[in-house]
Formats: C-alpha cells, structure tokens, sequence
C-alpha cells in the first residue's frame, strides 16, 4: 500500500472519529451543533463547580471590552443603545450582562456606605457634611490650642469636648433621632460661629432646646422624635381598614399595620441599622421588577417610533446602568471626602464633583432620549418631563414597598 492511501485511510478514520451522534434526533454531527436539530453537543451535565466559574467568567470577564463599554456608558449618551441596535454588539458588553453587573456592585456598596458596620451608623439628612465640617473645625481648634495663652486654652479645650462630642454622635450613634437632631444642632453651632454676636435669641432657644432634645434622648426620657405616633393607618383613630374588605380581614391587615408601626418606632428611635439592611436587600429584586415596566412606559410614550420593546428594554437597561454607576461613583467621592476632611483642597475638589456628576445624571438621560427616538427638542422635553415624573412616582412606590418589607423582616 502506497503512503498516499495510508495518508488518506488516516484521514478517513480521524473524520469519523470526530464525527459525533446528537443525542437528541441521533443525526451524526460535525462541530458544536446538529445541523438537524440545531442541539449543542456539548452537556449541560457537569461538575457543580465547573458551572459556578463558568458562569463567573461570564459575568465578570469583560475583558477588553469592558474598556469599551464604560466610557461611552458615562460620557456618550446613546452611542451604546444605537451601536447594539444597529448590530454593532460583539465589541460591547450585552445590556444585560452590564447591568446585572454593575447593579451586583452597586447594591452591595450602597449596604456598606449607608449601613457602616464599624461605625454601626446611618446617615440622615447632610450628617456626612455635618461630620466634614467638625473634622475640619477640630482640626483647627488642635492648631489653635497649640499657641493660645493659658487662660484661651481651657475655653479651647471645652471647645474641643463639645464637638468631639458632636462628631461621634454624628458617627458612631446608632439612634436616627439623635443623629438628625445632632445634624441640626451642629449646623446651629456653625451659624453660631459666623454670626457671632449677631446670633438672634430664636436661634439660641432652637439650640438650647436641641440640647435638652438629645439629653433626653440618651437619658431614655424621651423615646420619640414627636408627640404624633408613627402609625399607617387610614382613620382617624390611627386604625386601618378598607371597604371592599370583610371585618375579619380588616382586623388583620389593622393588627398587621400596628406591628409595623411599633417596628418602625422602634427603628427610627432606636437602632435603624437592621431595617436599613433588610430593604436595601429587597431593593434589588423589586427595580429588576420596575425594568420592565419602565420598557413598557417607553413603548407606551414612543409607540409610533415603530420599535420593538426589547428596544426599549435596551434603553431602561443601558439608562439603569448609567445612573447606578453614577450614584456609586458619588458615593465613592462621599466616602474620599470624609476620610480627607483634614485637606480642605481635596474637600472643594471632591464636592465639585458630586455636584458635577448629579446634574449630570438628568442631563445625560435626556440626550439619550433624544438620540435613540430620534424626536424634536420639544416633543423630547414633554416626554422627558412626564417620563421623569412618572418614573418618580414609581420610584416611590418601590421605595415603600422595599421599606414595609423590610419592616416585615425585620
């Protein structure tokens, strides 16, 4: 036998070695797929292990393109919605593997820096502000003490003592109602500074009776933020009821709201710290919900665009995307500004910014609108308007729904 038929005989039996059998219409295949039943050859049976890194890899090995995904997701508005829409999709990370992403690190930062578990802290109202601006008064104080005469270094000491004071009940307080009442009496101290002697007699009574407040509240005198109980009741007497419903029915939902209100009581003048987790952690779950709603609103709002609603779904998911990634980069700027309160160059820098980025958001999200549907500059702004107001409102909702489940869980 010549080489050549040995050659082609080896051939012959590497071909039907390769050639494989689908295990679903038995039809032999050659590559991934059957080109009968269009079936992959290769098993969805595996190590569990061997699934749980696949699929890792899949959600976080961006590789280059993530690169290319970012950038334009923060600074051009719709060029990623148009590029996938148009088809040009291989160079870009898919809407939902991106959004799915960044919402996995953007919830998971938004428990650590609005639940701190080494300060045990929530922070109300501008309490990250409030504390800057103590650290940078104490700052000065230190640098102050340090050349004063003797008889200034007492009045300085006791200065320091009452906003040392001031810092850690801003920080390290777990109870909300102190902490906002610590909020509004560090901003009376500040005016208090400025104004000096033009400080009016109101504004003093308003401190002094923030004082006697926080007192009380430490000493366990006084257990809420007002004489009016916090209730979620729809009558008069605080009870909840409604007409459609049978008095058993009303009963429990009535006993049902009584224990919400005692938890969130509770929660606000005590320790907030395990409702705060437990709705942050529904958050997630009920916004992957309003996706699609917020799609349906599009399609609703730009019906004779002639798009198909996964359209619109690429642009809640790519409009989602770009607002999580921005609320996380401000929180990151928050967090650099605490820690750097002592550089006052940092601090300006840092607050820049977070203005910067907050308007932004609203900026960008109408760009966006405009691009992808492609309308007049009137007609974007009616739609703008009542999209934004809409979306507002469903926000809202969502933020209650994650607040009473979390009270429930709590």
């Amino acid at each position: 036998m010549s080489d050549k038929s040995i050659i082609k005989q080896d051939n012959q039996t590497l071909a039907q070695e390769n050639v494989k059998t689908c295990e679903n219409c038995h039809a032999p295949v050659q590559g991934m797929y059957c080109s009968q039943c269009g079936q992959s050859v290769e098993s969805t049976l595996r190590y569990f292990w061997s699934v749980v890194l696949h699929l890792l890899d899949d959600i976080f090995s961006f590789d280059s393109r993530v690169n290319r995904t970012l950038i334009p997701l923060l600074f051009r508005p719709a060029f990623l919605t148009n590029e996938y829409i148009a088809g040009r999709r291989v160079h870009y990370v898919p809407p939902l593997r991106l959004y799915l992403f960044i919402s996995i690190v953007f919830f998971l930062t938004l428990k650590f820096f609005a639940v701190d578990e080494s300060l045990g802290a929530f922070n109300v109202g501008d309490s990250v502000s409030s504390t800057v601006k103590v650290e940078q008064h104490l700052s000065k104080l230190q640098t102050k003490k340090a050349t004063a005469t003797p008889d200034n270094q007492s009045l300085i000491t006791d200065e320091i003592k009452k906003f040392s004071q001031y810092k850690e009940d801003l920080t390290k307080q777990k109870s909300l109602a102190i902490k906002g009442l610590t909020d509004k009496l560090v901003q009376l101290e500040f005016e208090k500074l400025r104004e000096k002697d033009n400080f009016s007699p109101e504004k003093q009574k308003n401190l002094d009776n923030l004082i006697e407040n926080i007192t009380l509240f430490k000493s366990g005198e006084k257990n809420n933020l007002s004489s009016d109980k916090l209730t979620f009741g729809n009558n008069e007497d605080g009870s909840l009821s409604f007409d459609f419903l049978t008095p058993e029915h009303n009963k429990k939902v009535n006993d049902f709201a009584q224990l919400l209100s005692k938890k969130a009581e509770k929660a606000f003048n005590e320790d907030p710290t395990p409702l705060i987790k437990e709705a942050i952690e529904k958050l997630p779950q009920l916004l992957f919900i309003l996706l699609p709603l917020f799609a349906g609103l599009l399609k609703i709002m730009f019906i004779f665009s002639k798009r198909l609603y996964l359209e619109h779904l690429t642009v809640a998911l790519h409009s989602h995307s770009f607002i999580f990634l921005s609320i996380l980069m401000v929180e990151l700027i928050g967090f650099a500004k605490f820690y750097a309160a002592h550089l006052p160059l940092i601090t300006h820098i840092t607050e820049f910014l977070e203005v910067a980025i907050v308007i932004w958001i609203p900026i960008y999200l109408f760009i966006m609108q405009k691009r992808v549907y492609k309308q007049g500059y009137f007609f974007t702004t009616i739609k703008y308007a009542f999209i934004g107001i809409t979306y507002m409102v469903m926000i809202a909702i969502t933020a209650t729904v994650a607040f009473i489940w979390g009270l429930a869980s709590t």
